[in-house]
């Protein structure tokens, strides 16, 4: 069966801006019903791309096809609002100009785009949120029900609940689209092509993002080979290749090893009993605490943004805060971080707390400055980077500049270049706190790699506000859910992981309402006869004793941590040295032995209650 002829193509495409050409040769077909993801790094012409395709730039060279007739729905990176004019207007507007429509769409057009993204047309622009204004630009995109979308980042400064609406939109109504994104498990829920801008050129794959790490690896794979057959000149590419991509993946999982012994450790501090003996706790725990909060509140006149809400994070965890724009994420963080008071409860953070803060808006960040006065204000070539001297260059080379851009100012980067520059500027600070509100707005995939190779070379506390899924997935040990109303819980694990307990909590709290309707229906003569299962009373004691067992071996390992970090131990009495090694060891082995049977009696005592649920609804 022949395919379906594209309905926008690039043949042979070169534009370069009067100078080094972004790319050329470049050749992109979008077909009907195709939902394509455009990756590669940050400045390589991705929204160049969208603007030939949307038939807003014309190319240096080549040939631009658009099937006569086709309506073209188009979402910039970036739209910038008025200072005063009403949002139906605005979007009418934005239609527009964006090519859409020679004349003003119709008002019930923008009424039926605004109502699809929740908007009220009659508000002001003025009184719009970050995420609101890019629900209002996806509105504009969307005006007239375009044939094709070109979506540049729809995800950046949207929460979860309207991302999961926006994949839900998009694949239901089978629209022909094209996306520039970095949230992952956004293309991967929706994409069915991939096509990758690498290296001034453009390949296609007929598959989603999902198969984009392994694509990616047989091309590395194959270039290698080819390179191999040239001269001698080419060998270094092949060896960055090869470092580049296999051994960034065996990076990637040695990390998630480590996050996924992280969760663990998380899961059993969460789950024990520890919370109601905070206030005794002072001891060897002190040296590790950040922050610790108990029956924690936080209201704005009669709007409860937090109620009751404690826990406890150490040094080395990975928090994520995760809810609905406007349920109260920045509180909670400006709370544990010291920059609000609290109504009530306990709070208390470390005394020796070294903050390190990404700010979203990237207000640390002077335009007119270059990329090296920004890493070095005080002048000179080199910088400390976390205790370590490292030249300018070098240390922007972590985070993919080049030497020629060190000299250039920030007005000239791209925003996913300026978050890398940011991350750059942040990282290099000591800290034993780093504070990343939203890090992954406009990041391509190699960035974000950096991002996560730097993370996990970081050995002080994380909190992470984030909409994007997969990357915390990576990231955290820990899940806080502001889902608004008051109501904060806290997670151990992932944002996957949080899904999947909330769904357990809200499939039990289903349950006993139900099993409570059953009891008031059921006659007061009728003896319940069911046999309760549970676990046996040494189980049940076990069960409670192993939190404190473990917490009385994390403070044993500290102790012998402490001896064998004196560096005169091994001269001064080698024995001594070999003996507190050989119980260090131990007492690894057996914490790691008292949370695996921790998991196992807590895993069967869940199970049991839910059956006995389930025979209680029979």
């Amino acid at each position: 069966m022949a395919a379906d002829p594209p309905v926008i193509s690039l043949k042979n495409a070169a534009v370069g801006f009067g100078g080094t050409p972004l790319f050329t040769g470049a050749e992109l077909a979008v077909t009907p019903g195709m939902r394509a993801c455009l990756v590669g790094r940050n400045g390589t012409g991705k929204s160049t791309i969208f603007k030939l395709l949307a038939g807003l730039l014309e190319p240096d060279d080549g040939d631009l096809y658009i099937q006569p007739g086709l309506t073209v729905g188009y979402l910039p990176q970036d739209v910038p609002l008025p200072d005063d004019m009403l949002i139906m207007d605005f979007v009418a507007r934005m239609g527009a100009q964006l090519g859409m429509s020679p004349n003003e769409a119709p008002r019930h057009a923008v009424d039926a785009a605004l109502s699809r993204v929740d908007i009220d047309g009659a508000r002001n622009v003025n009184s719009l949120s970050g995420g609101e204004s890019r629900r209002v630009a996806i509105a504009g995109a969307l005006l007239g029900d375009p044939d094709v979308l070109l979506l540049d980042e729809p995800t950046n400064h949207l929460d979860l609940p309207t991302i999961e609406w926006l994949e839900r939109e998009l694949v239901d109504r089978r629209k022909t689209l094209i996306t520039i994104s970095h949230d992952r498990a956004f293309l991967e829920a929706m994409t069915t092509d991939t096509f990758w801008l690498h290296r001034g050129s453009v390949r296609h794959n007929a598959a989603g993002y999902g198969k984009f790490d392994a694509w990616t690896e047989e091309v590395a794979d194959a270039e290698v080979r080819a390179a191999q057959k040239l001269d001698q000149k080419l060998k270094a590419e092949a060896r960055w290749l090869e470092r580049g991509v296999t051994a960034r993946r065996r990076r990637n999982q040695g990390r998630l090893t480590r996050l996924t012994q992280m969760r663990a450790q998380r899961k059993a501090l969460l789950t024990g009993q520890d919370l109601v003996q905070l206030e005794a706790d002072s001891g060897p725990i002190g040296s590790r605490l950040v922050v610790e909060c108990e029956n924690l509140c936080k209201s704005f006149g009669d709007d409860v943004i937090i109620e009751n809400f404690s826990t406890r994070i150490l040094r080395g965890d990975r928090v994520g805060l995760v809810g609905p724009n406007g349920a109260g994420k920045t509180t909670l963080l400006k709370l544990l971080i010291g920059e609000l008071e609290k109504d009530s409860g306990r709070l208390r953070r470390a005394k020796n707390m070294s903050l390190a803060f990404f700010d979203q808006t990237r207000e640390q960040l002077d335009p007119t400055a270059t990329l090296w006065q920004t890493l070095a204000p005080q002048g000179g070539d080199s910088i400390n980077v976390r205790g370590r001297q490292r030249h300018v260059v070098a240390y922007l080379r972590d985070f993919l500049f080049d030497e020629k851009q060190a000299r250039a100012p920030i007005a000239t980067l791209s925003g996913g270049e300026r978050n890398r520059l940011l991350l750059a500027k942040i990282l290099a600070q000591s800290s034993n706190l780093l504070v990343l509100d939203e890090p992954t707005n406009d990041l391509d995939a190699d960035t974000l790699d950096v991002l996560l190779d730097m993370l996990d070379a970081y050995d002080g506390t994380v909190l992470l506000v984030s909409h994007d899924r997969d990357f915390l997935d990576r990231v955290v040990n820990s899940t806080i859910a502001v889902e608004g109303g008051g109501q904060v819980m806290e997670y151990p694990g992932g944002y996957s992981d949080y899904l999947r307990q909330r769904k357990r909590v809200e499939k039990s709290t289903s349950k006993t309402r139900r099993k409570q309707s059953a009891d008031k229906t059921r006659p007061a003569n009728v003896a319940k006869v069911d046999k309760i299962k549970k676990l046996t009373f040494t189980e049940e004691h076990e069960l409670g004793a192993l939190p404190d067992r473990i917490k009385a071996l994390e403070n044993a390992k500290i102790e012998l941590g402490k001896a064998l970090s004196d560096p005169d131990l091994f001269t001064r009495d080698a024995a001594a040295y070999d003996t507190a090694a050989q119980k260090l060891a131990e007492v690894d082995a057996a914490i790691a032995s008292a949370e695996d049977r921790w998991f196992d009696l807590e895993a069967r005592r869940e199970s049991l209650i839910e059956d006995n649920d389930a025979d209680a609804t029979r």
